[in-house]
């Protein structure tokens, strides 16, 4: 794809120009053992404790919180925190090990979808906790820590998976029963441990659809974010150092905004790096989000507020 941005090309050349200031927003993120809500000037607005490493996190039309505060808990928290809803999953029958989630998402119809590594299903959860629904997902390398990263409900009514163990993004309808599938590939590229810029696999991290079918990609320790069209073709991609001043490591958040633009989480990149940055689609920065003292180099979750019509 070669969409043309004209509001995404415009303002990466005023940038360039010097003509116009980059934007300005509030991010909403976990790390430094607390989650906090940063101002547009880098001030805290808001802050509570949160010693769990979150890989979720969301900002409720109520004004309330929807946040990862321990492995298999997702809770709702008032502005006043005040946890106003609970849910913890436990290990089903089958799962021999523990469960963790990672992922999770308040629907319209206020039920909250979770995404139970370990168990290897998703789940939504009614107002009072009870699960009303149930759907299995298809892991080739079983593993509480990594069965899941980022999970969303599409419009449809499927399920956009990213199954970091097994380097994989698959789509599944109501039933469990998969209907896409994408799996990153280590190109020329040995795979290498770790979680910072020299590490290199195919843990992928998260995934959006968008309104025209193709699917954004956040890599994990790709190093990239991609795109590829309904039958997977590699359509458009940022690579570990097409960006000046910019070395990607763990890709994570991403958000795609109304404008064409995207908004990337670089986790574990260093303290050279910015933690999120925004980038056009013909590769121009116009934002960066290079916040080590509130934050520091494991910011994995976040959410970037203010942008009406953002998909994420």
């Amino acid at each position: 794809m070669r969409f043309v941005f004209t509001l995404a090309l415009s303002l990466g050349s005023a940038l360039a120009l010097g003509a116009a200031d980059p934007p300005k927003y509030r991010v909403l993120a976990q790390d430094k053992g607390r989650v906090a809500l940063v101002g547009a000037d880098g001030k805290v607005e808001w802050e509570v404790p949160c010693k769990h490493g979150s890989h979720d996190i969301h900002l409720l039309p109520n004004g309330n919180f929807l946040l990862h505060t321990a492995p298999a808990t997702v809770v709702e928290m008032t502005p006043n925190k005040e946890v106003v809803w609970t849910y913890t999953a436990k290990p089903t029958p089958a799962n021999k090990k523990h469960v963790e989630v990672h992922a999770f998402q308040r629907l319209a119809d206020g039920k909250t979808m979770v995404a139970e590594s370990g168990n290897r299903r998703i789940v939504e959860v009614d107002k009072d906790g009870k699960v009303v629904k149930e759907v299995p997902l298809t892991v080739k390398n079983p593993d509480p820590h990594r069965d899941t990263r980022m999970v969303r409900k599409l419009p449809t009514g499927n399920y956009l998976v990213c199954h970091e163990g097994d380097g994989a993004v698959r789509e599944y309808d109501g039933a469990g029963k998969e209907v896409w599938e994408y799996a990153l590939s280590l190109g020329d590229r040995k795979p290498a441990p770790g979680h910072g810029p020299e590490a290199y696999g195919v843990s992928v991290y998260g995934a959006v659809r968008l309104p025209n079918g193709h699917t954004v990609i956040a890599g994990g320790n790709n190093h990239r974010v991609i795109e590829v069209d309904k039958d997977g073709k590699e359509v458009w991609s940022i690579g570990q150092k097409d960006l000046p001043g910019i070395t990607l490591a763990w890709v994570t958040t991403l958000h795609v905004l109304p404008n064409g633009n995207l908004i990337v989480g670089n986790c574990h990149a260093g303290p050279d790096n910015p933690q999120l940055f925004e980038v056009t689609r013909d590769k121009k920065v116009v934002w960066r989000f290079h916040n080590h003292e509130v934050f520091g180099n494991d910011l994995a979750a976040a959410n970037v507020l203010g942008i009406e019509g953002v998909i994420r």
